[in-house]
């Protein structure tokens, strides 16, 4: 049974907290940062509150101590172990009523939370605001519950992972939620602390700012809505990755199919590539790793699930298909193709241990980055350019990469500091000049993700 706390009866309130004083977005993220120790929040609590505390241990609040499965507010189940987390830093006594001020700012935000590309209703906006009907403690306990949630939100994304589709694998740094709320409500402004949490990348911006205007403007009302639609599933993919961004890093969107190399924040090259075929299984995912080393003159090992889904059928008709391609059938059901410039891989590949086993290599197949429609692969990114992108990568000339591929056998070399790659699938974002570009959601997951994002589809 969970523990309904609206029938619990009044407390006199406390006073308010003095008004709150504006601070930059930057010295928000900066004290942020300081006081959580982030992304290590856990480890270093922030400053208690200098207001007077509560007093200790409320009797009504045991029910967070003694772990009770949920709490229901209004109707509203509560995350039950968030709220012991973020209670535990105050002994258990209720928050809210010696800051009625902050506890007014939060609310406002929240309700806001269409600015970020929210549906408020995620965070309890009707009980909100009808706030004041509910008993001190159910009060207390809703904005606790709303203010977490939409901390949480902002920092990783209004779709727990554990919500995500198997393709949709990026995920920001962690932070403790509870000590962030903690050190917000310690200041007398404490929805800056808390927007600071999002995203503040160029393309969280300009979405933003896009999704503004398509609510304000004059254009058609289905394509506004299908706008608006593209704009907040992008923005939720931006609050899935890191908030600091690596100086150096290597940036697929898949939408874009297009390869970006990053070094010292300026991008330094960039390359059409070939993207996972539409077919489900084919689709390239959307994950984070590290480029540890390139391989040259790389063998293919070909994957049971593409051998059975296509090799077997072409045996079938072509029984000399594996010796003319310089392949050949292993025990345990995989092919191998011997290295070369006809190989699978091309003559390089770079060597980024992932679960989906995808990575960025070369291919014979030059012809295919002429086309407009490049999804062609089995989920692997192909890249047009590689050897010019590896000389960047591992810090060596060109010509001596060649050299090396040139001398015959397959050879692995260790990047002199791993680079991270990160492979995104933008529909929407940030080009050179800062304006929003739009690319067609061919694998058709813009609609899904966005439904994720409502009320109804939690």
């Amino acid at each position: 049974m969970g523990v309904p706390c609206s029938d619990l009866g009044p407390e006199p309130t406390g006073p308010s907290s003095p008004a709150p004083r504006p601070v930059s977005r930057r010295g928000a993220i900066a004290s942020l940062a300081a006081a959580c120790a982030l992304p290590a929040c856990a480890t270093t609590p922030p400053p208690q509150p200098t207001t007077a505390r509560p007093r200790p241990i409320d009797i009504e609040l045991q029910a967070l101590r003694d772990a009770d499965p949920y709490l229901i507010v209004s109707g509203e189940r509560l995350d039950t172990a968030r709220l012991r987390r973020f209670y535990e830093r105050h002994d258990f006594a209720r928050i809210w009523t010696s800051r009625q001020a902050q506890a007014e700012a939060l609310v406002a935000t929240v309700l806001r939370a269409g600015d970020h590309g929210l549906d408020p209703e995620l965070f309890r906006a009707s009980v909100l605001q009808r706030r004041a009907s509910l008993s001190p403690l159910g009060r207390d306990l809703l904005l606790s519950d709303a203010f977490l949630s939409y901390a949480q939100a902002l920092a990783f994304g209004a779709v727990p992972a554990d919500r995500r589709k198997a393709h949709e694998a990026l995920t920001p740094d962690p932070i403790d939620i509870a000590a962030a709320l903690d050190f917000a409500i310690s200041r007398r402004d404490p929805t800056t602390f808390i927007e600071a949490l999002a995203p503040a990348t160029p393309t969280y911006s300009a979405l933003r700012q896009a999704l503004r205007r398509a609510r304000a403007g004059a254009i058609p009302a289905r394509q506004a809505a299908e706008q608006i639609r593209t704009i907040e599933a992008n923005l939720e993919r931006e609050r899935w990755l890191p908030r600091a961004l690596p100086a150096e890093r290597a940036w697929v969107n898949v939408a874009d199919q297009r390869l970006v190399l990053v070094q010292d924040d300026a991008q330094v090259f960039t390359s059409r590539v070939v993207v996972g075929d539409e077919v489900p299984r084919k689709q390239s995912p959307e994950f984070h790793t590290m480029i540890e080393a390139g391989f040259l003159n790389p063998p293919w090992i070909v994957p049971r699930d593409v051998v059975e889904a296509e090799i077997l059928p072409l045996l079938a008709r072509e029984p000399d298909y594996l010796a003319r391609h310089d392949m050949v059938l292993l025990a345990n059901g995989e092919i191998e193709q011997k290295p070369g410039p006809n190989a699978g891989l091309g003559l390089i590949m770079f060597d980024m241990p992932n679960r989906f086993d995808v990575y960025l290599h070369d291919t014979p197949d030059k012809q295919l980055f002429t086309r407009d429609n490049r999804r062609a692969s089995n989920g692997c990114i192909r890249v047009q350019n590689p050897i010019d992108f590896a000389a960047l990568v591992m810090k060596r000339p060109v010509e001596a990469i060649q050299e090396a591929i040139a001398a015959g056998g397959t050879t692995r070399h260790r990047l002199p500091a791993p680079v991270p790659v990160f492979v995104t699938y933008q529909t929407a974002f940030a080009g050179a000049g800062g304006a929003v570009e739009f690319r067609p959601d061919f694998y058709q997951r813009d609609a899904d993700l966005w439904r994720a994002l409502q009320r109804e589809g939690t």
